[in-house]
Formats: C-alpha cells, sequence, structure tokens
C-alpha cells in the first residue's frame, strides 16, 4: 500500500483488547489499592493488634486484580488474515 492508495477493506487493524475491568473500574480499584497500602503502616504504628495485616491482604488482592487486567489488555489482539 502506497502513500496515495485507499486502505484495502479486507485488511484488518489490529486493536488493543480489553480488559476485564471497565475504566471506571480500574480507576477505582486503583484508589482501593492505595487506600489499603497507605492505611497498613498507618494503623501498625497507631494499632498494638496485628488487624493492619488485613489491610495488607485486601491491597494484595487488589493488586494481583490491577495486574490480571493489564496482562489482559496487553495480551495481543486475534487477527484474522485470508
Amino acid at each position: 500500500m502506497g502513500d496515495g492508495d485507499p486502505p484495502d477493506a479486507r485488511q484488518t487493524v489490529r486493536m488493543r483488547s480489553a480488559g476485564f475491568l471497565s475504566e471506571r473500574q480500574r480507576r477505582l480499584a486503583w484508589v482501593g489499592f492505595m487506600l489499603a497500602a497507605f492505611q497498613a503502616p498507618l494503623a501498625a504504628k497507631l494499632i498494638d493488634d496485628a488487624s493492619w495485616l488485613f489491610a495488607v491482604v485486601v491491597a494484595m488482592v487488589v493488586a494481583t486484580v490491577i495486574l490480571a487486567d493489564d496482562a489482559q489488555r496487553r495480551r495481543p489482539a486475534q487477527v484474522e488474515m485470508e
């Protein structure tokens, strides 16, 4: 295909596949991760028991979901060739 040639209708365009989280859910996941990540050390300093571990576990679970969504978004799209 040259500079002045129109694009071929049979040619498929490669697009990134969407993850399983919407953009809003992704933003909320990041906010939840940041809140849990900052709350854990603060709670560990202020509270004598080990309840701060719950915030660490929640932050790890949310981080795992964000990483899984990133991996799905970065997966190459399937391209049908004729």
